[in-house]
């Protein structure tokens, strides 16, 4: 329904987990697929050894360049960068993602609202419960893609409901004719607004359902919201 096309493509998911984005990308045909993660030893022992995979362990996706991924960046960069990740705001990661593009490469990432909203947004257990809010969510995240010079080429459902009963979305957007060289160093803040504070339950309760995708690193990196002051 995106439009993509992995055939022939060299690829970086990120939050690869037990891989099953990169064995959908190899089963469409990709040439190769390089996998980052925060965590460690989660691949499914099948694709472990796969020759078209490479797998990169105890890597914050948030902080991504070419030196932690060493000789795996093609020249001229990704062909499609996709991601499936918790704990942390796609407006703090894709700074730092889309450099690794290549021009006109293309973007494909899982987008949960959960992790994109304040803490009074997001209800008990961790469900956004408002489907007006998943509007905010979506111009939030066009907005970074536009500042970061990328165009949305499509803004989808996902056909699966999240682990912890969340309504998640794909975007897929495309690198424009121009790119950041690789090797810039990242922007100091994020190009969008500043993301949202972390409800302390939301972490706990998403900590629960999540801890397995092993990114629960990622998020620690959000401030959770201010405690409130006692009174004398």
């Amino acid at each position: 329904a995106s439009g993509l096309a992995p055939r022939g493509l060299i690829c970086l998911d990120l939050g690869q987990s037990t891989g099953g984005f990169t064995d959908c990308l190899l089963q469409a045909g990709a040439d190769n697929v390089v996998g980052v993660d925060v965590g460690h030893g989660q691949l499914h022992p099948r694709l472990q050894n796969h020759p078209q995979v490479v797998t990169l362990e105890a890597i914050n996706a948030r902080t991504l360049d070419r030196a932690l991924l060493a000789d795996h960046v093609p020249a001229a960069g990704f062909d499609l960068i996709v991601g499936d990740l918790s704990f942390i705001s796609l407006t703090l990661v894709l700074p730092a993602v889309v450099r690794l593009l290549k021009p006109h490469g293309q973007l494909l990432m899982l987008v949960k609202p959960q992790f994109e909203l304040q803490p009074g947004q997001v209800g008990k257990g961790g469900i956004v419960r408002d489907p007006a809010l998943y509007a905010e969510v979506e111009q939030r995240i066009r907005t970074c893609l536009a500042d970061l010079g990328l165009e949305v080429k499509a803004w989808l459902d996902s056909p699966i409901t999240g682990g912890d009963g969340n309504h998640e979305f794909f975007v897929h957007a495309q690198q424009g004719a121009q790119v950041q060289h690789l090797d810039a160093p990242l922007p100091e803040q994020p190009a969008t607004a500043k993301p949202a504070r972390v409800s302390r339950t939301l972490l706990r309760e998403q900590k629960r359902v999540d801890v397995i995708n092993g990114d629960e690193e990622d998020y620690y990196n959000v401030p959770g919201p201010a405690r409130p002051k006692r009174k004398k």
